[in-house]
């Protein structure tokens, strides 16, 4: 394998590199009418599964502006969701998608698919940018309220870890290239599907900063990554998300699943890929892409 396919994956996410994708010209907030465009140009694309195209006047890397397009955006599509999923966690990913944060995406219940997974080439449309992480369930509501959650609260909740593998799309060609206007944090933070090993419950026994994840493509090993990569530790993590939905007043709710951000960086699969995610004594996680 070459050194780039270790790294990122094949080169099918455009012509644009990791951390090259610029920055666009605005930097203020989209107003109304142009926010209610972007929700109808990427909502539009999604539902018909196809690419999109943001024109230049719409583009913004105002962050509350991107933000809100990615709730309006959701908001107008009304699928069923299962969850939660935090984006650029590490922060490599942050560097290569130029965001200032984490960025948030809601996890679709059409998405979710348990391991080993054949996953069928109409749950995608652009890429198949595949992500080794770690995901909670959760057992208790952590509604809206005026203190932050603590990550001893949140944990507390925490009814099962599961390894997983996050996959990401977006509607934009050129997935680094849309990082100049944060395309992949405005398109639901790049969620698209979700695939999970057998629930632990009694996952406090393991290291979870030093567990190891081994990524295999058709059968050759690629890369490997750690459980620390997700902001030191899954569960801080859990408790950023929770924390995020506290302050715009929603919450986590029981049963909720939280995949806490990729351990291995990104990587970037194609039809006909076949990959193998060994989590060691956490399990394994395998998904064929068709």
């Amino acid at each position: 394998m070459s050194e780039e396919i270790t790294r990122w994956g094949r080169r099918i996410h455009g012509p644009t590199l990791p951390g090259q994708g610029g920055r666009c010209a605005r930097e203020t907030p989209l107003t109304a009418a142009e926010l209610h465009e972007v929700i109808e140009i990427v909502a539009a694309a999604r539902r018909e599964r196809r690419s999109a195209f943001l024109p230049e006047r719409l583009r913004t890397r105002h962050w509350a502006s991107v933000i809100n397009a990615l709730e309006g955006i959701n908001a107008r599509l009304g699928w069923p969701g299962a969850g939660w999923k935090v984006g650029a966690a590490a922060k490599e990913v942050q560097a290569a998608e130029g965001v200032p944060e984490p960025m948030p995406g809601k996890l679709s219940a059409r998405g979710l698919r348990t391991s080993p997974a054949r996953l069928p080439r109409d749950l995608f449309i652009n890429y198949r940018c595949s992500e080794c992480e770690f995901a909670f369930r959760i057992g208790a509501d952590l509604p809206p309220r005026p203190a932050p959650y603590t990550e001893a609260e949140v944990d507390a909740t925490i009814t099962a870890l599961l390894p997983v593998l996050e996959i990401g799309d977006t509607v934009f060609p050129d997935w680094y290239g849309a990082s100049s206007y944060l395309g992949a944090t405005l398109d639901n933070g790049g969620a698209a599907a979700l695939v999970y090993a057998a629930p632990i419950a009694d996952w406090r026994q393991f290291d979870l900063p030093n567990a190891k994840i081994d990524l295999y493509l058709n059968g050759q090993y690629i890369k490997s990554g750690f459980g620390r990569a997700a902001m030191g530790h899954p569960v801080t993590s859990l408790t950023w998300m929770a924390n995020w939905l506290r302050a715009r007043g929603q919450g986590l709710l029981a049963g909720d699943l939280v995949s806490t951000g990729t351990c291995t960086g990104h990587f970037f699969a194609a039809p006909g890929d076949v990959l193998d995610v060994d989590f060691g004594p956490l399990g394994r996680v395998q998904v064929e892409y068709e």
